[in-house]
C-alpha cells in the first residue's frame, strides 16, 4: 500500500505538493499532453530534480524523509538513493539520520568491479530506499530487489512523489516492500485547485487519467 506521511495530518503532502507547484517541478497541461518516454501521453510532468536547485524545497523533502523513516523504520542502518533522482536526496537524508548512504544504479557497471550498488554493503544491513518519483514503480522495485539480492534487509522505499497508479502499489506489495510517499497525485491536484493553477473541469479530466490513461491518450490520438 502507497502511503503518505503517517501522522501529521497531510500537512506534508500537502506543503511538498505546493512546493513542486510553485517551482515548476510539476506541470500539469491537461489539453496539451506531454509524451512519456514509454510513448504514454500524459497530462502532468514531473521533473523533481528541479528541488536540488531549491535549498527550502530539499530541506523540506529532506526532513520529511527523515521523519518517515524515524517513525517507519527505526531500525534502518543505511540510506540507500536510487539513480539517478534519488541519490541527492538519499545524501542530505541519511546526513540528518547520522546514517551510511549507499546508491544503486540501474544495472552493473560494464567495467572495473562491476558494481550496482556502491558504498559499504554487509549481509543483513536494513536498508531504506529514496526515490524522487514512482510512477509504474518498475525501476524503483528493480532498485529495491538488488538490494535485497545483495543480502541486504530492504525495510522499505519511500518517495517524494507517486502518480498513484494501482500496478506499482500492486507490485510493491506482492515482494512485500512496504512504498510510502511524501505527496501524492491526488494531494496535488487538490492543491492545484486550492491555488487556481487547474479548473475544476480540468480536475476531472487529470483525475480520469489516472484511472484510465489509455483512454485519456485516446482523445489526443489521430484515427488511423
Amino acid at each position: 500500500m502507497i502511503q503518505a506521511q503517517p501522522s501529521d495530518g497531510g500537512q506534508l503532502a500537502r506543503a511538498v505538493a505546493r512546493e513542486l507547484l510553485r517551482i515548476g517541478a510539476v506541470e500539469l497541461r491537461p489539453n496539451e499532453p506531454f509524451t512519456w518516454s514509454s510513448g504514454l501521453k500524459s497530462p502532468i510532468y514531473c521533473d523533481n530534480r528541479l528541488t536540488m536547485s531549491w535549498p527550502e524545497v530539499r530541506s523540506l523533502i529532506a526532513d520529511g524523509f527523515a521523519s518517515v523513516i524515524r517513525e517507519c523504520h527505526p531500525d534502518c542502518e543505511a540510506v540507500a538513493g536510487i539513480a539517478t533522482g534519488g541519490i541527492p536526496h538519499a545524501a542530505w537524508t541519511a546526513e540528518r539520520l547520522g546514517l551510511p548512504m549507499l546508491y544503486v544504479r540501474e544495472k552493473p557497471k560494464g567495467h572495473g568491479k562491476t558494481n550496482q550498488i556502491e558504498g559499504v554493503v554487509r549481509p543483513g544491513l536494513k536498508v531504506v530506499l529514496i526515490e524522487d518519483l514512482v510512477s509504474t514503480g518498475g525501476s524503483s522495485l528493480r532498485a529495491a530487489l538488488a538490494v535485497r539480492e545483495a543480502g541486504c534487509e530492504v525495510l522499505g522505499t519511500v518517495a517524494i512523489f507517486t502518480y498513484e497508479f494501482p500496478r506499482a502499489a500492486r507490485a510493491f506489495a506482492e515482494q512485500g516492500i512496504p512504498l510510502r510517499t511524501l505527496s501524492s497525485y491526488s494531494v496535488l491536484l487538490e492543491e492545484a485547485l486550492k491555488t487556481g493553477a487547474v479548473t475544476e473541469e480540468d480536475a476531472e479530466m487529470l483525475r480520469n487519467w489516472r484511472i484510465d490513461p489509455e483512454g485519456y491518450a485516446a482523445r489526443f490520438t489521430p484515427p488511423s
